[in-house]
């Protein structure tokens, strides 16, 4: 693993800059001295504009919350994203051939490569789909990959999202207001455009349309509605996309076919881009007392005659636990070695390497199995003695539900905060579209930790957002 001083993205050891980055450099270098303020109160404004807000849980500061956003680029030179590109493709169709076979003859499980108990005792194991074929063979269409750098040629993957992954409207927003906010720069330097992802989303959505739908399928997208963090993304999707914005009170089944109410009457819906979890889906299938699905609603999927994106049962490609055999998973299925490497990951379930996490907890990361944005986990190097101690009672009582990882020296870029520009620690979740085709946005959104030293990039836990650049040749 790498040392501790983080790769800059942006700047050499010995001061140079990195070549990409030679025309934004130069370009900071011009910029008058209160220029950057005033474009951090301009992008704030867009942004106020937008309405562009996420929930907070539990906050005292209100519920609602504007993401921060960050002035400067991230760049990524077109050799670096072919490279990157390549790789998340490869990962993510080897993740939907592990669903396909988990969810039908297990040859993996057979084979011994993963244990059996780690799947078939998952929560995120989804009986019921069993035996199911989707549109196309594709589970998950949506597909968010969280990457961090830690050397010049050195990525890694953090963890997979094939269950709902969000933010991708901040990253179309990110670029909107950058072409706002520095015209000029994008007139230096050939920025690969990212406004096609919405038109690609519709695309994909209707590629898996089941062979019912007749002319141009009618797409909904699922929402648990106004008080969901994500809302504001849901919307924004929709409209872009020309879908119907839809909560599980305004669709019925019948018949075997879900249809959604509106003023002229019912209308078949052929394709639904749920954002609710999979125990919330149908309550009639999964949570009885659901108030935000749909009755019928898998049994609907069942019979093919609507289609779910992503599907259900996802999340056990997305579990912490599992992700440690994705390597393993490429190579049993695609024949191939992974172009991207997994961050070495501790099992607390084995002895030795729990003897070994529990001596070394206070240089170590700990994640919940399924814990998600920043909650439930551990920076080892930045917390406590007492919340260390916490951890390895947590950690003996449920060895099970935690992974444990090295504290990895996230790259830095240049960031605009109070004092100027300084480095701040990233990492980027691109994108991916599987229906018809792989479709992968270039670039993806770049999270950035704007707290000095921080690793934590979650825009729950203080992080924001910036707009990040893949350069074409």
């Amino acid at each position: 693993m790498p040392g501790p001083l983080p790769f800059d993205e942006m700047t050499n050891v010995d001061g140079s800059i990195r070549e990409p980055y030679s025309i934004l450099d130069q370009w900071l270098k011009q910029q008058p001295a209160e220029a950057m303020g005033v474009m951090a109160a301009d992008a704030e404004a867009i942004f106020r504009r937008l309405g562009i807000t996420f929930a907070v849980y539990g906050s005292n500061e209100g519920t609602e919350k504007l993401i921060p956003f960050d002035i400067i680029p991230r760049i990524i030179s077109a050799v670096e994203w072919r490279r990157l590109s390549k790789a998340i493709e490869q990962r993510v169709r080897a993740l939907n051939a592990f669903l396909h076979d988990i969810y039908h003859r297990q040859e993996i499980l057979r084979a011994g490569r993963i244990p059996e108990k780690l799947i078939l005792d998952n929560s995120a194991f989804c009986p019921e789909m069993m035996g199911l074929d989707p549109a196309r063979g594709v589970y998950s269409h949506i597909i968010g990959v969280d990457i961090v750098r830690v050397g010049p040629d050195d990525w890694y993957v953090l963890e997979d999202n094939l269950r709902t992954p969000s933010g991708v409207s901040y990253m179309l927003e990110d670029r909107e207001a950058m072409l706002q906010l520095a015209p000029d720069l994008f007139q230096r330097l050939k920025v690969a455009p990212v406004d096609s992802y919405p038109e690609n989303l519709r695309r994909t959505l209707d590629s898996v349309a089941p062979p019912g739908a007749s002319g141009a399928p009618t797409l909904a997208v699922l929402t648990p509605g106004i008080y969901n963090s994500a809302y504001f993304e849901h919307s924004f999707l929709a409209d872009q996309m020309g879908a119907e914005l839809c909560e599980g009170q305004d669709l019925f089944v019948e018949n075997g076919k879900v249809f959604m109410r509106t003023t002229m009457g019912p209308r078949r819906v052929d394709v639904i881009y749920r954002r609710i979890d999979d125990d919330y889906l149908d309550p009639l299938t999964f949570k009885p007392d659901s108030m935000l699905g749909v009755p019928g609603l898998f049994d609907a999927y069942r019979a093919g005659n609507v289609t779910l994106v992503n599907a259900p049962g996802t999340g056990i490609a997305d579990d912490k636990a599992v992700y440690t055999y994705v390597p393993e998973i490429i190579e049993f299925y695609l024949g191939e070695k992974p172009l991207l490497k997994n961050v070495p990951t501790y099992n607390c379930t084995r002895a030795d390497e729990r003897a070994y996490v529990l001596e070394h907890i206070a240089e170590l990361v700990v994640k919940e199995v399924h814990g998600s944005g920043g909650y439930g986990m551990l920076v080892g190097p930045t917390s406590t003695k007492e919340m260390h101690d916490i951890f390895r009672e947590k950690i003996l009582a449920r060895p099970d539900n935690y992974i444990v990882q090295p504290t990895l020296a996230l790259s830095t870029c240049p960031t605009y905060v109070e004092s100027g520009v300084a480095p701040r620690h990233v990492d980027l979740r691109p994108y991916v579209l599987v229906g018809d085709q792989i479709r992968i946005t270039p670039g993806g959104l770049t999270r950035v930790a704007l707290k000095q030293g921080s690793l934590v990039v979650n825009s729950s836990q203080g992080g924001g957002t910036k707009d990040t650049w893949v350069l074409e040749d």
